[in-house]
């Protein structure tokens, strides 16, 4: 089974922690052997990534959801390790700044999207402005429901001129997400990491829980579906992202871009 089919997300998602420790792409009690796949995986899409780059027409946008300690950042470190950085920009959206308030809430979003043979990778997103809000009540129903809308129509743009969309939610569980957060408060060279806002939010998990299900279910669609990934191991997902963009990627046909006939006779001296 494609990992796409495997991992879509149903009409009515399901967040709860059981699914979370599934690791379906792994091999039983063989490491070696899921390493020896992410290195294929990695190099396949280096490959494909360097024709999506000559090609210079269409675009990729890789969306990394998940609660704090969701393993974003090491998802992307893992992805990429073989990829050539001309073809590639990860975009971080940290809290936004004064002059990016005074303006509507997607204009910094949009202007981080992937440019024509280009791999952009969000770390978090515009969908932090309907999770944050939602739960801690700072848009009444109406409001939220503009906004679902804006980022059906903002994403469908995108689609529509040549942008392929994978938006990847990191699944894991609250006993996972208390072990990684310990494990930054125990590592003094892990402090870095650590926000005590994550502790702030932690308590409220199933607020964002529910405000996750709701945010994914609004706005998934065909031409910019949202992968579910179980993420309580790592390994496994690093495999199941890795998967899903090869398969995005080859889904696209790249082709090297046709040879100039000019150049035929073309002797350098």
């Amino acid at each position: 089974m494609k990992a796409s089919k495997r991992f879509r997300t149903p009409a009515q998602p399901n967040l709860k922690d059981a699914g979370a420790g599934a690791t379906p792409l792994c091999a039983a009690d063989d490491p070696k052997r899921d390493k020896a796949e992410a290195k294929r995986l990695h190099q396949r899409i280096a490959a494909l990534q360097e024709m999506l780059y000559a090609e210079r027409d269409r675009k990729v946008l890789v969306v990394l959801q998940g609660v704090d300690c969701a393993g974003k950042d090491g998802t992307v470190h893992q992805l990429f390790r073989k990829i050539n950085p001309m073809g590639l920009r990860p975009v971080r959206f940290d809290a936004p700044t004064s002059i990016e308030m005074a303006r509507d809430y997607l204009w910094r979003v949009h202007r981080q999207v992937p440019r024509k043979g280009e791999i952009a990778v969000f770390n978090r997103s515009h969908y932090e402005d309907v999770l944050h809000p939602l739960v801690y009540g700072q848009l009444d129903g109406e409001a939220l429901a503009q906004r679902y809308a804006h980022i059906r129509d903002f994403e469908r743009m995108l689609a529509e001129t040549g942008t392929v969309i994978l938006k990847i939610f990191l699944h894991i569980s609250n006993e996972e997400q208390r072990k990684r957060l310990q494990a930054r408060i125990d590592s003094p060279d892990k402090h870095w990491k650590f926000d005590p806002e994550d502790l702030k939010h932690r308590e409220r998990w199933d607020d964002y829980r529910h405000a996750y299900e709701r945010a994914i279910a609004e706005t998934d669609a065909p031409h910019a579906p949202w992968y579910i990934v179980p993420a309580d191991s790592k390994p496994h997902r690093d495999l199941a992202v890795a998967t899903l963009l090869v398969e995005g990627l080859e889904a696209m046909d790249l082709k090297w871009p046709a040879g100039d006939a000019k150049l035929a006779k073309l002797k350098v001296r």
